[in-house]
């Protein structure tokens, strides 16, 4: 593997993500065999999978768009790499066929004699109905979509025309660009987790889903610069006065997601409505009480004393261990939001937990590798790339 500092550009690398490939469809096909053990079980393994990943790709294009927004230097040397996992949602929206496959294993709503029978429900079909699920769906990776392959090609663009014009067209995408971000995130998270109990509902969540898909994002970000570090690539361009960065805003959403899941709790148990605290009891129950409890203290506790410190961020031993935490923390947390609606009474973990996982995301990292060295890994061109690598935060 050579890098060339002028260019930007990694050569005589082969076939990059090959073994990422490889384990992805194995695992891939691993999964398919629970369909016929359990389909139940094999769709909301899926479902965690799907989200875990999905999100991390919804938060490279909040952060390629913000960035544009908010006409930000230090991220420059880095925006190519959130623009990469952006890219990423076509893949996504492929793995999202499944999902809509296994509707009536995932969701009440969609059998009619329960909406028949339940007066909630029935209130609810004009919008919780199959087909309506279907649409929104395709428009949601629609916009995202189209976002992104928008952004990407001005960016892209920028490589070979040194033009600021580029950047300003960039930025008028982004403005509308983040409204639609935040309608289609807000009820995606709505369809796809809050609806798996139909009962239920919290108007703060897409916020919620929101924060912890822009914090895994972050973490996901930092240890691919850190991948790019042990081989020598970028090592001088993303500096540690980057990482402290990152790590700056790994810790400001770290904080936002933990308001944003205390606000949630603390508003639903003030209020103390039936139909609305049941949600939280079930996760209080049994062997749920422990998954409560991790996310507490392994999602919000443990990071934020660890992170406090304003030099740890620019330790990449600790860095690289934190954001594989963040990732984990990330992942307990869509299974707590996804499994008791299949188990209520207890953890149930299985295999297929494991190879929907690691099937979705070794098709994930396989994509990636392979756009990532396809082409340079910053944007050659940008005006501010030189302040950007000098930046002093």
């Amino acid at each position: 593997m050579e890098f060339d500092k002028e260019t930007y550009r990694v050569s005589g690398i082969g076939n990059p993500g090959r073994n990422p490939l490889i384990i992805g469809i194995a695992f891939l096909a691993l999964s398919l065999v629970g369909y016929f053990i359990d389909s139940g079980q094999l769709f909301h393994s899926y479902l965690i999978a799907f989200t875990f990943w999905c999100t991390i790709s919804l938060g490279g294009l909040f952060f390629v768009m913000i960035h544009y927004l908010t006409n930000a230097t230090w991220s420059v040397v880095v925006r190519r790499i959130g623009e990469n996992i952006m890219a990423l949602l076509p893949v996504m929206a492929a793995f999202a066929i499944p999902i809509l496959v296994g509707i009536g294993n995932l969701y009440h709503w969609s059998h009619s004699d329960m909406v028949q029978s339940d007066h909630l429900l029935k209130g609810k079909s004009p919008y919780l109905n199959t087909t309506f699920f279907i649409i929104r769906m395709v428009v949601y990776f629609a916009v995202w979509i189209l976002l992104s392959r928008y952004l990407y090609k001005l960016s892209l663009r920028q490589d070979t025309e040194h033009h600021d014009y580029l950047l300003r067209k960039a930025a008028k995408a982004s403005a509308p660009g983040m409204i639609l971000f935040a309608v289609t995130i807000t009820f995606f998270s709505f369809d796809l987790l809050m609806s798996l109990d139909a009962h239920w509902y919290s108007t703060i969540f897409g916020v919620y889903i929101f924060a912890g898909s822009f914090l895994s994002l972050l973490s996901f970000m930092t240890i691919n610069i850190i991948f790019l570090r042990k081989r020598g690539i970028l090592a001088d361009t993303i500096t540690l006065e980057h990482f402290r960065d990152l790590g700056k805003l790994i810790f400001a959403f770290l904080i936002f997601w933990g308001y944003m899941a205390f606000s949630q709790y603390f508003l639903i148990w003030y209020g103390n409505i039936p139909e609305e605290t049941v949600w939280f009891l079930h996760r209080w129950d049994g062997s749920w009480k422990t998954i409560s409890l991790i996310l507490v203290f392994g999602h919000f506790v443990i990071p934020f004393f660890v992170l406090f410190p304003m030099e740890i961020k620019k330790n990449i031993p600790v860095m690289l261990v934190m954001s594989v935490w963040i990732l984990i923390m990330h992942w307990i947390d869509i299974y707590w939001l996804v499994m008791p609606s299949f188990h209520s009474h207890g953890i149930h973990f299985s295999w297929m937990d494991l190879t929907t996982l690691a099937g979705i995301g070794g098709i994930f990292i396989w994509r990636f590798l392979r756009i990532a060295y396809s082409r340079p890994l910053v944007s050659v061109n940008d005006p501010r790339l030189e302040s950007s690598i000098k930046i002093i935060s």
